[in-house]
């Protein structure tokens, strides 16, 4: 009999988590069903021709990471059909964004092929029940989220008014767009997803959908192929490993940019004597921020080996080196675990949004290969298959009997929030809830001058970094969803007060 805990993004997933589990579904079926339904039901905020990452710790068994992210396009194309058929587009979210969208913008999507992977080696339900919960959301409609409504008040003109049935989802006849829980039903998306339920992912990779996707953006001047598409795998990789107090940490490694700084942040704090946040932890904590953003910056957005240069990171952040110096962005995520002790978070990104949407599929296209701030090599970012950086950080923990799946969505901010959730959890022994709400800082390098961000609630020590505090807890600190099974204490979930969420726990 399996019972589970599930934090994903809202009621809505984890009813479907709820449902799978009923059905004798496991954490891994549970969560790739939630992560399912998250994928397309949050219009603009994700999409399933994106990008996922799933790290998994089965009980008594090594943790995996499967990666299922983005990867270059454009196998077979000369030299002079490469980098073209992107928009630039500015849109005052977030404080501003530059980045590309439309066809040239398109990644290889991967989190298709990671969900397969996942439910092939680890999953006990049949494939057509983890897609069931998101066939009959997207067919009879689902109420539109407030964050999917918020980003669409900036975006929708510049970037999801480009595909006809994408804006006769999203818009009334007068072409006004929708209001937060208004019913949405986006053409041919719940016909797409029964075709990929009773034929697999091939039909996407190989298939009807792979000709539809690839000459769609081949059509727009994009690069993405057929050959793309048909190569495409998910890969299996060994997770960093990470301890902090008496937990072992499992996370996202290289070519991912996000394991790494997660792991050497929590390295430099990992020897945090006094277990609260005063101004003599915050100082540490700003600082490990401060000296991993940085390497990042300077080190691995731009490294030809990021496993090399991600390695002396954590080298540096281990021996103390790294804060020696320092003296004077649309995500979803689902953690699920169960009574037999196995864990599974599951992240997953789209980008911005292409605006892309091949005619007769339902399907929105990512723009990995247009976010400026993540992707700095551009357009043609290497060779085709080669995965692009990425923030996302599945994590899942281990101490004894007990185990926490955790991850965020938030750019780049989900390396600092999953950073401050881990001390405050596993270090600092807060309950959970508070471990998630507790009032957070991120050290922003985004611009052209470095800034301390806050929550109020914080006794922030004496920065030279200037300081801009906000009047609440905000969204822009990320959205941390934990699931933890202890076999004394059983199952619990939270999610994070900053962000809509929803969580289950199942018993039978």
């Amino acid at each position: 009999m399996t019972n589970i805990a599930v934090a994903t993004t809202s009621q809505l997933a984890a009813d479907a988590a709820r449902e799978v589990a009923a059905g004798g579904g496991n954490a891994v079926d549970c969560a790739l069903a939630a992560s399912l339904l998250t994928m397309n039901t949050e219009p603009s905020v994700c999409a399933l021709a994106g990008s996922a990452f799933i790290t998994i710790w089965p009980d008594g068994g090594e943790p995996v990471t499967i990666d299922g992210n983005v990867a270059v396009p454009g196998a077979g194309l000369a030299a002079k059909e490469r980098g073209q058929g992107a928009v630039p587009v500015s849109i005052n979210y977030g404080g501003g964004i530059e980045t590309l969208v439309g066809p040239g913008s398109v990644a290889i999507p991967g989190s298709l092929a990671a969900i397969e992977y996942a439910w092939k080696k680890y999953g006990a339900s049949s494939w057509e029940a983890i897609f069931a919960p998101s066939i009959r959301a997207t067919r009879d409609g689902f109420a539109l989220p407030a964050a999917c409504r918020y980003y669409l008040g900036y975006s929708g003109d510049c970037i999801f008014d480009r595909s006809k049935d994408g804006r006769d989802a999203l818009r009334h006849d007068d072409g006004t767009l929708r209001d937060t829980g208004s019913t949405i039903v986006i053409p041919h998306l719940s016909d797409t997803l029964e075709a990929i339920a009773r034929y697999g992912a091939d039909l996407f990779y190989k298939g009807d959908l792979a000709a539809a996707i690839s000459e769609h953006c081949r059509a727009g001047g994009g690069m993405l192929t057929r050959e793309d598409l048909s190569s495409y795998e998910a890969i299996e990789r060994q997770p960093l490993r990470a301890e902090i107090g008496q937990w072992s940490i499992a996370t996202n490694p290289a070519p991912a940019i996000g394991g790494a700084v997660l792991t050497a942040m929590l390295m430099a704090c990992s020897d945090l004597h006094d277990r609260a946040w005063n101004r003599a932890t915050l100082e540490q904590l700003i600082h490990s921020q401060q000296a991993c953003l940085d390497f990042r910056q300077r080190r691995l957005d731009l490294a030809d080996d990021v496993g090399a240069e991600a390695a002396r990171l954590i080298e540096s952040a281990r021996t103390g080196r790294l804060l020696s110096r320092w003296t004077s962005a649309s995500t979803v995520h689902t953690s699920v675990v169960d009574n037999a002790g196995t864990a599974c978070a599951i992240t997953a990104s789209s980008g911005y949004g292409s605006g892309e949407m091949p005619a007769a599929t339902g399907l929105w296209l990512n723009n990995c290969l247009g976010e400026i701030e993540l992707n700095r090599r551009g357009l043609d970012a290497g060779p085709p298959g080669s995965r692009l950086p990425s923030n996302m950080a599945p994590s899942v923990a281990r101490c004894g009997d007990s185990v926490v799946a955790v991850g965020s969505p938030g750019a780049d901010r989900i390396t600092t929030a999953l950073q401050q959730f881990l001390i405050n959890y596993l270090l600092f022994e807060m309950p959970l809830e508070d471990a998630i709400a507790h009032p957070r800082v991120h050290v922003d390098t985004s611009g052209d001058e470095v800034r301390l961000m806050a929550e109020p609630g914080l006794d922030l020590p004496e920065t030279e970094l200037p300081v801009h505090l906000f009047e609440n807890l905000v969204m822009y600190f990320g959205g941390v969803g934990a699931a933890v099974f202890d076999s004394e204490r059983g199952l619990a979930a939270a999610a994070d007060p900053r962000r809509e969420g929803g969580t289950c726990i199942y018993e039978r």
